[in-house]
């Protein structure tokens, strides 16, 4: 790309759930790229699925984005000149550019339904050919097209894919990447509803804000390829395209939430602080210099370069984030971790929210404490109510697989509040066998350590959705390394 051309880059995550520690991570060398060359930093959201995204996830991305300290000079809340910034408010855009497409012949409408589509991918996983769409409405003439969509039968439209060569394109961390056009499916691009898919609307909001790098994680260098069949048949000019490495477990998986909090709002309920959370990501895959690896996002931002990262797939290690986060707040003065500490859970507001579950077991100010303290403390120890933990009757992989599961369900609950939880949890119980008494008390220990708490499900809306989650996971973990009970032996009377 030219130099002449002003910087654009965009972080555009979608609103279906929380706000993840990715998303952090890539934009915070989305940002710091930027700001290194005087450019813009937008801001995109990627609502087109229509059945999971929601305004609260989307309000939580941009106030986490906030509070680790990232600002975007455009985007859905701002504005800009490239707007909208929301791609549920795009529609008309990509349905004119899709049409431009089937009307060149780079796309086609394919009328094929849910169940011959299942029962082909069947087909081809048992002969262990490449599972893929074969391309039946592709031989459709025009015109057979048009009456079939004509006469209101439901249809997508796929990208039509070269069969044959190599789609060969530069990264700028990896070099030159090829990829067999035989194993790329012809990818859909417009659905059903008429929403587009990610592919589509990446490519055409890209091109249309004037995006002129598109720095992602390496999970999406697989689909590069079809995002260039895209520039090119619509005659644009593509992107620089840098895949930045995943942030991986310290077994070198990517990471999860079952092996680490991925929620930026954990980070934020657990009193890390921001800037310590956003210079261990500047860490991940990155070096300012030899081995100092304490540094202000303005430091990192004066001598940036994408020449200094690793691919080696950077570990996201909590204990190892803690330790910065220790060194960030012993360089605080008192006054300083007073305030941080009335910003974290000692405000107004959080004492206020904590009074009703207090006040009718208090008979003196000195009891609020340990009533509450579980409130305040990030992982719990278990250990002291170990018989409270297995139910009579469960064994250690039955109970953990219950609060795991639980954790799954709680993953997509969108009402945190006790009005929300409580049918949501007795739906559950009688889903997986287990009597409400018995779920209840388990699920009350798992988040407190404790028999005897407030109310569970008020309980579990003071700690909020991140805090109450980890702690389940980590109760999982717990009863998961109990022993399992010896098996039933014969009694015989003699």
């Amino acid at each position: 790309m030219s130099s002449a051309i002003p910087v654009r880059v965009r972080i555009a995550p979608s609103p279906t759930g929380d706000p993840h520690v990715g998303t952090a991570y890539i934009a915070l060398f989305n940002y710091v790229f930027a700001k290194k060359n005087a450019g813009q930093f937008i801001l995109r959201i990627e609502d087109t699925d229509r059945t999971r995204s929601t305004p609260e996830s989307e309000t939580a991305i941009m106030e986490s984005l906030r509070w680790v300290g990232l600002q975007w000079d455009e985007g859905p809340d701002i504005g800009g000149p490239c707007g909208p910034y929301r791609q549920s408010e795009r529609a008309e855009i990509y349905r004119q550019h899709v049409a431009k497409l089937v009307e060149s012949g780079a796309a086609y409408r394919c009328f094929c339904t849910a169940e011959r589509l299942e029962a082909l991918r069947h087909e081809q996983r048992r002969q262990g050919l490449f599972v893929g769409y074969d391309g039946l409405c592709r031989g459709r003439t025009r015109t057979e097209s048009e009456t079939r969509a004509g006469a209101g039968e439901p249809f997508v439209i796929r990208l039509a894919m070269p069969r044959t060569g190599e789609i060969i394109f530069v990264d700028r961390l990896r070099g030159e990447v090829k990829f067999d056009n035989a194993q790329i499916d012809d990818q859909i691009l417009m659905k059903t509803d008429g929403f587009p898919t990610y592919h589509l609307a990446n490519v055409v909001d890209d091109h249309l804000m004037g995006i002129t790098h598109v720095i992602r994680a390496e999970e999406w260098l697989s689909s590069t390829p079809k995002h260039m069949v895209l520039y090119q048949a619509f005659g644009w000019q593509p992107p620089e395209w840098i895949h930045m490495p995943l942030l991986r477990n310290a077994d070198k998986s990517k990471i999860s939430k079952r092996k680490n909090p991925v929620s930026l709002g954990y980070y934020r309920a657990s009193g890390f602080l921001p800037e310590a959370l956003l210079n261990y990501l500047g860490t991940m895959g990155w070096s300012i210099a030899g081995d100092r690896e304490q540094f202000t996002l303005d430091e990192m931002i004066a001598v940036f370069t994408f020449d200094r990262i690793s691919l080696g797939g950077p570990v996201f290690d909590l204990v190892k984030l803690s330790a910065m986060n220790g060194d960030y707040l012993r360089a605080l003065d008192d006054a300083g971790v007073v305030a941080r500490l009335r910003t974290w859970r000692l405000s107004d507001d959080y004492l206020r929210s904590l009074i009703p579950l207090a006040r009718e077991r208090m008979q003196r100010l000195d009891q609020f404490l340990p009533l509450t303290e579980f409130f305040f403390s990030g992982d719990l120890d278990y250990a002291p109510v170990v018989k409270d933990m297995l139910p009579k009757g469960r064994t250690p992989k039955q109970t953990a697989d219950c609060l795991v599961t639980f954790v799954e369900a709680l993953d997509v609950q969108r009402d945190f509040s006790p009005a929300g939880l409580e049918p949501m949890a007795r739906a559950f119980a009688e889903k997986s066998g287990w009597a409400t008494k018995e779920f209840f008390m388990l699920v009350r220990v798992a988040i407190s350590a404790r028999k005897a708490t407030p109310p569970l499900f008020e309980t579990m809306t003071g700690l909020g959705k991140d805090m109450a989650r980890r702690r389940l996971r980590q109760a999982a973990e717990f009863v998961k390394r109990l022993p399992e009970p010896p098996p039933p032996t014969d009694q015989k009377t003699h």
